[in-house]
C-alpha cells in the first residue's frame, strides 16, 4: 500500500468517523462577520475602543480585546475564547460547526471519492473536471449551489481566516491571474483537495511551496 493511498483511506477513517475537526472555538485578528460586530458593539459599551462595529477583526479590536484581558486578569493574547467571550458577552460562545456535522462529513467524502478524475477545461462532471467546477459539483451533492466561476465562488459565504480553516471550507489561489483563480475544498491537517491542470483531483498541503504561495483566502458556506 503507498504512502498517499494510506492518507486518502486515514482521511476516510476520520470523516466517516466524524473525528475530522477544528480547534477549539475562538476567533481571531482577521475573522469577519456578525458575531465580530456584536463583540467589538460591546467591547465599545465597556468603556475599550474597538472602533466601528464594522464586523472585521482589525489590529484595534485586537488591542481592545488584550487591554479587556489584562484588567479582568485573563490572558492578554488578543484572542476571543471561550472565556473571553464570556466576560465579554455575559454568555456562552455558540460553537459552530465543526467537522462532525453529516453535511461536511457528505462533501468531504464526495470530494475525496473523485480523487484521480482527469482535469478536463471546462470540465463539471466526474467524465473531468476544472477547478470550479469540482467544487461546485462536489457541493451541489449536499445541496449547496455554487457558481460556476472560481472568482464567483469567491464572493459567497462567510470569509474566514487561515488559522480558523475547518474542513468543507472552500479555499481560493491566485494562479494564472490575479483574484481567486483556483478552488479547492479544505479537508483538514492543513491539507486541500481541487482538480489540478497537471494531476487533475489530487490533495495537496496549503503550505506547499506551490499553494502557499499563491493561497489568497477562504470561504464557509457550511
Amino acid at each position: 500500500m503507498t504512502k498517499f493511498f494510506r492518507l486518502v483511506v486515514f482521511l476516510l477513517v476520520l470523516v466517516s468517523a466524524g473525528t475530522v475537526t477544528c480547534a477549539a472555538a475562538a476567533y481571531h485578528q482577521g475573522d469577519q462577520g456578525e458575531d465580530i460586530a456584536s463583540i467589538q458593539g460591546q467591547l465599545n459599551n465597556l468603556g475599550y475602543n474597538a472602533g466601528s462595529s464594522d464586523g472585521d477583526f482589525g489590529e484595534m479590536t485586537v488591542s481592545a480585546v488584550k487591554r479587556f484581558q489584562r484588567d479582568r486578569g485573563l490572558d492578554a493574547d488578543g484572542v476571543i475564547g471561550m472565556q473571553t467571550y464570556r466576560a465579554i458577552m455575559g454568555r456562552e460562545m455558540q460553537v459552530s460547526r465543526d467537522g462532525s456535522s453529516a453535511m461536511v462529513r457528505r462533501v468531504i467524502q464526495a470530494a475525496l471519492s473523485y480523487q484521480g478524475v482527469p482535469y478536463v477545461f471546462g470540465g463539471t462532471t466526474p467524465n473531468g473536471f476544472d477547478c470550479s467546477g469540482f467544487t461546485r459539483y462536489v457541493f451541489a451533492q449536499a445541496g449547496i449551489y455554487l457558481p460556476r466561476a472560481a472568482d464567483e465562488q469567491y464572493e459567497v459565504g462567510q470569509s474566514v481566516s487561515y488559522s480558523r480553516l475547518q474542513p468543507g471550507d472552500t479555499v481560493f489561489f491566485s494562479t494564472y491571474e490575479a483574484g481567486a483563480s483556483h478552488s479547492g475544498i479544505y479537508v483538514g491537517n492543513g491539507k486541500f483537495i481541487s482538480a489540478t491542470s497537471s494531476r487533475g483531483v489530487v490533495i495537496d498541503r496549503l503550505d506547499s511551496g506551490y499553494w502557499g504561495a499563491r493561497y489568497l483566502g477562504a470561504r464557509r458556506v457550511l
